[in-house]
């Protein structure tokens, strides 16, 4: 078997194709644009792995994905390659459009063509694995879950852009009967994230002793999934997702962004004791513009189907993800000081 997975040097799409070729045993080709958050370090330990192989190609070309799925002939195809930062579509939505939308729609259009032309026994095989997310449902009260009916209601332009995906995604399945599954996930944390998001940013700057900014008064709230758990999840849609379905992974571990940041400067100052406690260093700044205020999963569908769950405690994911930032320095520092430094992001220009 060989899958085809879209941004695969990216946060998830690098724990994807780790799993897939050193947990399963599983041909993969990698496609991705290498923007400013892919880094190709996160695959080194798939080098000279003969069953992995990597092209550098924006999903917005359309020829150059024609020619991979003419290339490498994959059983299927997890697409995982988008604009991720909700910040940053708040500053430059353009790119978000481009790549979630028009880049999902050549995705699927070439996955489309090269469906058809497989002999019946591939195509009862075949799989596309559409990977969205929990913003695309808009914003939870006080309780409540999102379910895999849940309305749709996305509050800023990455989660627009993924909502649309999905309706895409969904309309190719029912309109040309190729064998689409939709997945929602809630936050992902771990290993090899870019620094930009909530996580590895106040893991650094507790590193370093820098201000802990947090947006409003840090009340809300997200489910947090380890990556690791996120990727089995993906893998297991291959072997028992139903086409046309749609399936949530959640972590189970909603916390409020202050109880978040706390719990890493904690971590820390046992870790790697500071002269004063962490949690000094938390400051609360403007908050960020239509920030939902509580997302939270009902994976019980992911759980009664695929036989998944995610492993351990949001705890122990933490000190986990705190201990590899310690230890790869080699890793992260590069973008930190040259792509993306920590400054604030989100801020709606005139």
């Amino acid at each position: 078997m060989r899958v085809l997975v879209t941004g695969g040097a990216g946060f998830i799409g690098s724990a994807v194709c780790r799993r897939l070729v050193l947990g399963y045993g599983t041909a993969v080709v990698n496609i991705d644009k290498l923007t400013y958050a892919a880094n190709l370090r996160s695959l080194d330990a798939l080098a000279g792995e003969p069953g992995y192989a990597f092209e550098q190609v924006d999903i917005c070309d359309r020829a150059d994905v024609e020619g991979v799925f003419a290339k490498y002939e994959p059983d299927a195809t997890i697409h995982l390659a988008a604009e991720s930062h909700v910040d940053r579509s708040i500053t430059g939505p353009s790119a978000f459009i481009n790549t979630n939308v028009v880049g999902t729609y050549n995705m699927l259009e070439a996955a489309r063509k090269y469906y058809d032309r497989l002999t019946p026994e591939r195509r009862d095989r075949f799989r596309f694995v559409h990977v969205s997310t929990d913003e695309v449902y808009g914003s939870l009260g006080a309780a409540g879950l999102f379910c895999e009916e849940t309305s749709y209601r996305p509050s800023s332009p990455y989660s627009a852009s993924k909502a649309a995906s999905d309706h895409l995604a969904h309309a190719w399945f029912k309109t040309y009967e190729l064998p689409v599954i939709i997945s929602n996930c809630s936050n992902n944390y771990g290993p090899y994230q870019f620094p930009e998001k909530l996580i590895p940013l106040a893991i650094l700057n507790a590193i370093e002793c820098k201000p802990l900014p947090i947006y409003g008064r840090g009340r809300n709230v997200r489910d947090w999934l380890y990556v690791d758990d996120h990727a089995d999840g993906l893998i297991a849609l291959l072997r028992c997702g139903s086409p046309g379905e749609k399936y949530n992974f959640g972590g189970n571990s909603e916390r409020t962004n202050l109880e978040v940041v706390e719990l890493i400067c904690d971590t820390l100052d046992c870790m790697m004791p500071a002269p004063d406690e962490r949690r000094s260093l938390i400051r609360f700044v403007a908050d960020r513009p239509g920030h939902d205020l509580r997302y939270a999963i009902d994976a019980s569908k992911a759980r009664r189907e695929l036989g998944w769950a995610p492993k351990g405690t949001f705890e122990k994911g933490i000190e986990q993800t705190v201990h590899w930032y310690l230890d790869n320095r080699s890793w992260w520092a590069p973008s930190r000081a040259h792509v993306y430094k920590g400054e604030r992001l989100g801020l709606v220009r005139a």
